[in-house]
């Protein structure tokens, strides 16, 4: 089996992993009030090896167990992502050796490094894409808009041709979507070694400044990367750096739409695009839970949670916590300012935040610049959907 090389195929929208879930908000609100810590039913989720599951529903427990890694171990990870990912995968591994990889590429995602594309590629990108629709007076922003301009990031980001970037698409659902279509998400993750391997030999012998270049030369205790710890780095920030972003960007978009007097405020004053994209984040975060594992028997809000358990924060209803937020359901732009879990917490905090922030900045001013009377066409019935990965499957606009 290979994948589509059929350029009408690739970078084709899907969101099938999403589900058709609006409001799973609800029900985490009902389980967090009943046991903040709660342990599923093992017909629900059986474990592998039979260990139990504990699902973690409120704001506080959720950070504890997001800051204690040695308690609660990435490890897990693997077992969910290690066959299409790779077992060297830098999200699976705990300190000091998480450290240690992070550190070969974090320059790479620093404020100053990104800040650096932002003229350079997030713009031009940006305009391009709307170029194509912006004399229509009418378009999907998702399809047209939020899901092809990260892959577009990204793929510039390693220094690739743009001419592939679709693929970057495809790949990308491929791999996320693997648990549920396993063939072909181990059908792209070996397409994606094969397609990488000629431009990591060609690096190797002329760094070019990209970070295939950086990754190339980079060195763990005085050894050089092999070839498949670079290949498990490029198949976890491919995705990373495009999945969620696009979801962020569309959950974006369509709060500020289906709030025009929000929307309006911002288009007026540009210094609320961040309380935007940060009230977007804590209101309808992408990416809804992530997932540990048990090291040793602990105890967690009263609840004995034994060695080997699977342990998943629930980080969209950490964001939704009513002992945190006023009104958490409500998306608004006004409230006080207090910091979410989206990105994580502690020393697995999301390693690409300044680049999805910059991304989503960017592409809400360049939309209210170039689209005046911007405004959602409801005959689309436009909604937010998901019960792990969360955006709009479709954002129907009309403008002019």
């Amino acid at each position: 089996m290979e994948l589509v090389d059929d350029l009408a195929e690739l970078g084709k929208f899907d969101d099938a992993i999403s589900g058709s879930v609006r409001d799973p908000y609800s029900d985490m609100a009902m389980a967090r009030r009943a046991h903040p810590v709660h342990r599923l039913d093992d017909s629900v989720m059986p474990h592998k090896d039979q260990m139990p599951v504990f699902m973690v529903y409120r704001h506080k427990e959720i950070l504890q167990v997001l800051a204690d890694n040695e308690t609660y171990s990435s490890s897990h990870i693997r077992d969910f992502f290690g066959p299409v990912l790779g077992q060297d995968i830098m999200l699976a591994k705990d300190e000091p050796q998480h450290g240690r990889y992070r550190a070969l590429v974090a320059g790479a995602f620093l404020p100053s490094a990104v800040a650096a594309m932002e003229e350079q590629v997030i713009r031009p990108v940006a305009n391009e894409l709307i170029d194509k629709f912006v004399d229509r007076g009418r378009a999907d922003l998702v399809k047209e808009f939020t899901f092809p301009f990260p892959a577009q990031i990204i793929g510039a980001k390693f220094g690739l041709p743009r001419e592939d970037y679709p693929r970057f698409q495809t790949w990308t659902i491929e791999l996320i979507s693997w648990l549920f279509k396993p063939e072909r998400g181990l059908v792209a993750s070996a397409s994606m070694n094969k397609y990488f391997a000629g431009y990591l030999a060609a690096r190797r012998k002329e760094p070019t400044g990209d970070l295939i270049s950086t990754l190339a030369l980079a060195e763990i205790d005085g050894d050089r990367l092999t070839d498949e710890e670079i290949f498990s780095f490029l198949r976890l920030l491919l995705p990373a750096g495009v999945e969620t972003t696009y979801r962020a960007t569309g959950n974006m978009l369509y709060g500020l739409l289906s709030n025009p007097d929000q929307l309006d405020a911002v288009r007026e004053d540009r210094s609320l695009v961040q309380r935007a994209i940060d009230e977007t984040l804590r209101w309808e975060p992408p990416l809804q839970c992530i997932t540990r594992i048990a090291t040793c028997d602990t105890v967690l809000d009263g609840v004995k949670i034994p060695a080997g358990s699977t342990v998943m924060p629930m980080l969209g209803a950490a964001n939704h916590d009513e002992n945190r937020y006023e009104a958490p359901d409500e998306f608004n732009i006004f409230r006080k300012p207090q910091v979410h879990v989206t990105f994580g917490h502690g020393v697995h905090g999301c390693l690409g935040r300044n680049l999805a922030l910059l991304e989503m900045r960017v592409a809400l001013n360049i939309l209210l610049d170039r689209l005046p009377n911007l405004r959602l066409d409801l005959q689309g019935d436009p909604h937010i959907r998901g019960q792990v990965f969360r955006s709009p499957t479709a954002l129907p606009v009309l403008f002019g």
